[in-house]
């Protein structure tokens, strides 16, 4: 090899094989106050008869998925009921992730929406999220912060794979806001439906967002 080769070649980018990490976001099923009532962490709520149907329906779809390597879920009873059908399914256990968690919705938990709608701070919620703190809970900016730690873990220990969170709707759309390269005021403009399948790729170019609120049919891969 002459010296102009040995020049070229130390002039060309240096390859490195990039294996991004693909996050599929489930959101748990129906329940019983699904739509009428804040229930945050409050323990005992299980799926209703819908949710259960739902949550066999989205283990379905998501088995033919290749290349799991291990699926997480809120500690939450609605959460881990949902992905119980999936690891069923492929044989694995479900791995209880705190992250995942709902907000710590603090004094608010268990109140009706119709009640809080009316309340002056609902505003603020839709439209400065990201300077708003639950009464003696957790503030949006805090829950986003624990959901970024996920994605650090998933980085960290799925490198290549793909790995499957069964949370809740705020969590997952904070996520997709902050993939999105979206403000964190800007999250409750998007719309995750209970048992709705989203994903992102994570490699060192950046976050990828696949798809969101997925009700329907869907095809993962890792490239």
């Amino acid at each position: 090899m002459t010296t102009e080769d040995a020049s070229a070649q130390s002039s060309q980018p240096e390859k490195h094989e990039d294996k991004p990490t693909v996050l599929i976001l489930v959101r748990h099923g129906n329940t019983a106050t699904t739509g009428k009532v804040l229930p945050g962490r409050s323990p005992g709520l299980n799926l209703s008869d819908e949710g259960v149907r739902q949550a066999e329906d989205v283990a379905e779809r998501l088995a033919k998925t290749e290349r799991i390597a291990a699926i997480y879920a809120s500690p939450l009873e609605r959460a881990q009921q949902t992905a119980a059908p999936l690891g069923r399914r492929l044989g694995m256990a479900i791995e209880t992730s705190e992250h995942l968690l709902e907000c710590d919705f603090g004094d608010w938990t268990g109140r009706e929406l119709n009640e809080l709608y009316k309340l002056p701070e609902w505003i603020q919620i839709q439209r400065s999220p990201s300077s708003f703190r639950f009464p003696n809970g957790e503030s949006f900016v805090e829950m986003a912060g624990r959901m970024s730690k996920f994605v650090e873990v998933a980085q960290a220990n799925h490198k290549g794979e793909i790995v499957i969170g069964f949370s809740h709707a705020d969590p997952i759309k904070t996520l997709l806001c902050s993939a999105l390269g979206m403000h964190l005021d800007m999250f409750q403009r998007l719309v995750i439906a209970t048992c709705s399948v989203s994903a992102i790729s994570y490699s060192s170019l950046g976050p990828l967002v696949l798809g969101s609120n997925w009700q329907k049919d869907f095809s993962i891969k890792v490239t």
